[in-house]
């Protein structure tokens, strides 16, 4: 079947509020932001948009796998170990929430680290082909 689909261009991701979000992510991850009103805001993040939206209470993209551990929803690429383990303790140092750097039986190394609304994010140290520099 010919491929379809090119791209995910936008991620939806639930916040508490939009405004300390926005602020978190610009901060903390470098984002560029796009749009905010009350109830949204639209943040570009390694080339892709994501829209914070405001949501109910306790809302995350985490989920819970068949064995009742909580997964993330989203994994961000970096540049070889290197990169990955700079990167581990910038946001250590910056005081967020972040996992151990783990060796997950696969290629590369992978590290979790949380946003300031509880959503999980995983990181990886193998960048795809595609974003690869020539």
């Amino acid at each position: 079947m010919e491929e379809k689909l090119i791209r995910v261009g936008t991620t939806y991701l639930p916040v508490r509020d939009v405004e300390e979000s926005v602020d978190w992510y610009v901060r903390n991850l470098g984002a560029a932001l796009s749009y905010q009103d009350k109830q949204k805001a639209i943040i570009n993040l390694a080339d892709q948009s994501f829209f914070l939206v405001k949501s109910q209470q306790g809302q995350t993209a985490n989920f819970h796998d068949e064995n009742g551990d909580i997964q993330a929803s989203l994994t961000f690429e970096v540049d070889g170990v290197e990169a990955l383990t700079e990167l581990h303790s910038e946001l250590i140092e910056k005081g967020i929430k972040t996992g151990e750097i783990e060796d997950r039986g696969h290629p590369g190394r992978n590290f979790i680290f949380n946003d300031v609304n509880g959503n999980m994010f995983d990181v990886w140290s193998e960048l795809s082909q595609h974003f690869r520099k020539k």
